[in-house]
């Protein structure tokens, strides 16, 4: 039976900017996602892009919204931290220097706190705290059983209700181990700390860690198995997952099937650049992983099993996922991100940036000199690695002409304030992009102390969710951001 007209245009404004992916690679014969095309730009009315934007994540001018949380480990060294001056005349510090080329697009926002993390009556436990409650907002259970117990989390709040229109409702993304078992900090169990984003009070949805991995959730077909098979056929035959489309992208502007409907795209100069672009950052990215790959049989035998994927090199570990995640905006595969650089109580150590010690143990630094300084080398490779993606982002044009950066809300933060003294108010927070215009980048503003959930939430209505008043422990929205 016939759909009534009204129930098709709600799924034509809600699809919007999903950009016709599934007729056009169906057009293709393969499975590769492309980044969004004007050329492909459904010609919707202003009312059905009314009627897209109230399904949400989407900007005033019809283009894609984006959300991303990211997490670093540890807190910081405040005094070398938090930027001098105050609004649009502040002068960032040395953890943040690498930020520079995006200081318009950037806020910092003081004043936030975790009330959640605090001891209170549980004693010990920051790191376990101010993991398990950084997106939640709410106070975990203390345990190190399967009983563990925390609360929905920011990013899968919005992506319950947007998530529909893209491929992937949300991306989880992890540059440390999973760890789901155990107790990792005293008393409280290690998923806490190695998983940002919750379903549910009790259901964690666990990170991808393997670049590799990621990489085929992408880019690839079917169901595990059948990723599998092309993954095996791909080696097998040492081509390149973009031989599959190389010679369909050179006659892109050929007769496309959309819906019932033929018509001829005429490809646009600018979207001529954008494949190319595109193409040429896919290719270079398989290449890194095949790389990454073919070092495993010279690396010293850790003791356990390395899963293939994942370099040697932790910078271009990160880097990899950094650049994965840009893909997946840029192709509109997701428009709701977690990204975690490590998990809460990390003691990685970074012999590669000449720091062979833990990064936890450094942070807890007694007023040290030399401990000080190595943390403070630790907080600004986090931050100069933020800034590559934010770089990256602000380097890519969207549909609308502005970069991808103009139109994301990307939170950069951690649960913990002062490293050393695990403090949890005035913490250490990042508000990067445009956010479609609905964000006043380019500022430090020193807030009254608020909950760090109040920023959350505010970010949750500019996403389009309706209907919420209360986020954790949130008193309110954050307004002036």
């Amino acid at each position: 039976m016939k759909s009534p007209p009204s129930t098709d245009r709600k799924l034509a404004s809600e699809r919007h900017l999903s950009l016709s992916r599934r007729n056009f690679l169906r057009g293709l014969g393969v499975t590769l996602a492309l980044p969004a095309l004007e050329s492909f730009m459904p010609r919707l009315s202003a009312a059905a892009i009314a009627e897209a934007a109230a399904a949400g994540a989407v900007t005033a001018s019809g283009v894609p919204l984006r959300l991303a949380f990211f997490e670093f480990a540890n807190g910081t060294y405040p005094a070398k931290w938090w930027p001098t001056g105050t609004g649009k005349d502040f002068k960032f510090n040395e953890t943040m220097a690498a930020m520079e080329g995006v200081k318009s697009k950037i806020q910092i926002l003081g004043g936030l706190g975790l009330e959640p993390a605090t001891a209170g009556r549980d004693g010990a436990g920051d790191h376990g705290r101010a993991g398990g409650s950084f997106l939640t907002g709410v106070r975990v259970k203390k345990t190190q059983g399967a009983d563990f117990h925390s609360g929905v989390s920011a990013d899968q709040i919005v992506a319950q209700q947007v998530g529909h229109v893209t491929p992937f409702k949300s991306l989880e993304i992890s540059c440390d181990s999973l760890r789901t078992a155990g107790d990792c900090d005293s008393g409280y169990a290690c998923v806490y700390q190695h998983n940002m984003a919750w379903s549910s009070p009790t259901q964690p949805l666990a990170p991808e860690v393997n670049p590799r991995l990621l990489f085929e959730r992408l880019f690839g077909a079917g169901s595990p198995s059948e990723r599998r098979q092309n993954l095996l056929m791909r080696q097998t035959q040492q081509r390149s997952i973009l031989d599959y489309v190389a010679n369909e992208t050179r006659n892109i502007g050929r007769e496309l099937s959309a819906g019932d409907v033929k018509r001829t795209v005429e490809v646009s100069t600018r979207d001529k650049e954008k494949l190319d672009q595109y193409l040429t950052s896919v290719r270079e990215i398989e290449q890194r992983i095949k790389r990454a790959e073919k070092t495993i049989a010279d690396r010293p035998d850790p003791g356990v099993a390395t899963p293939a994927g994942i370099p040697t090199s932790f910078h271009e570990y990160v880097r990899l996922n950094l650049d994965m995640l840009h893909l997946a905006f840029q192709t509109d595969n997701t428009r709701v991100a977690t990204f975690l650089f490590a998990g809460e109580g990390s003691n990685r150590d970074f012999t590669e940036i000449g720091i062979p010690d833990g990064h936890h143990y450094c942070t807890h630094h007694g007023n040290k000199p030399d401990l000080v300084a190595k943390t403070c080398v630790i907080d600004k490779w986090y931050a100069s690695q933020f800034a590559y993606f934010l770089n990256k982002l602000d380097a890519t044009k969207d549909l609308d002409g502005k970069s991808i950066l103009d139109n994301s809300m990307i939170v950069y933060g951690c649960g913990n304030g002062d490293g050393n003294r695990h403090t949890h108010d005035n913490l250490p927070i990042i508000l990067a992009g445009g956010g479609g215009g609905l964000l006043s980048p380019g500022r430090f503003v020193q807030h009254d102390p608020a909950n760090l959930t109040n920023l959350y939430l505010s970010l949750i209505d500019r996403m389009g969710v309706s209907g919420l008043d209360r986020f954790g422990d949130s008193t309110g929205r954050l307004a002036n951001i």
